[in-house]
């Protein structure tokens, strides 16, 4: 019997109180959003609560949404959005 697939990563980006951005990875970003909303997320977030989810984007492994995370959180904020754009062919 083959292995079942891993569950897919994902890496969200919030906006925050005070129009600040906030990117992490999830398994499901719905339960963690509402994590961080009631204050079980980061310390970032607990002094931030959440208002929205302005993207994600689904990664094969945990280990590709961490490389991901980190090349978005190095992106100016003005590019993070267009980060999450559908790539052009």
């Amino acid at each position: 019997m083959p292995d079942p697939q891993p569950a897919p990563y994902w890496l969200y980006l919030l906006e925050c109180e005070d129009g600040v951005y906030y990117a992490g990875i999830a398994l499901d970003v719905e339960r963690r959003f509402f994590q961080h909303v009631f204050g079980l997320g980061a310390k970032f977030t607990r002094a931030r609560p959440p208002l929205r989810v302005l993207a994600a984007r689904e990664y094969a492994s945990k280990g590709d949404a961490l490389r991901a995370e980190l090349r978005l959180k190095a992106l100016p904020r003005s590019a993070k959005l267009a980060f999450f754009a559908p790539a052009r062919a």
